[in-house]
């Protein structure tokens, strides 16, 4: 397994909110990441939909995954908005995200947020944030 997801896969499996709703990154390379969520009741709403913010928790963990691979782990969300497009009703949630612009301390990137329902993937949010990176500057550890 490549290491940059071997080390993902770790840093997700120390969420514990991630571990709760069956969160795994099924894919991570440097400006790409992929994160699936199965489709459980628990995760939905009153009307049968996944909860909006489930959906919300897919993009943001996404974004933040991809802008981590290209600043380094130590990143936290600095902001993100969303667009609900359609009710995700199916088996998973898949949430992929890529780079749009990186420099030495944030990134802007986007996620699109699937639901798969019989094989067949339907887009059902969008997404867009920007990736900070947090702790000393290179500059101040001299």
């Amino acid at each position: 397994m490549d290491d940059l997801l071997q080390l993902g896969k770790q840093a997700l499996a120390s969420q514990s909110f991630s571990v709760l709703v069956g969160a795994e990154l099924t894919g991570y390379s440097r400006g790409w990441a992929e994160l699936t969520i199965p489709i459980t009741p628990q995760l939905k709403q009153q009307r049968g939909f996944v909860h909006g913010g489930v959906i919300s928790y897919a993009a943001d963990n996404a974004l933040t995954f991809v802008g981590g691979s290209v600043l380094g782990p130590a990143v936290v969300t600095s902001e993100y908005k969303i667009n609900y497009l359609r009710p995700a009703r199916g088996t998973a949630l898949i949430a992929r995200a890529t780079v749009v612009h990186s420099g030495k301390t944030q990134a802007v990137c986007r996620c699109d947020v699937f639901v798969l329902d019989e094989g067949k993937e339907s887009l059902c949010a969008v997404s867009q944030g920007t990736i900070a990176r947090i702790g000393q500057s290179s500059e101040s550890q001299a």
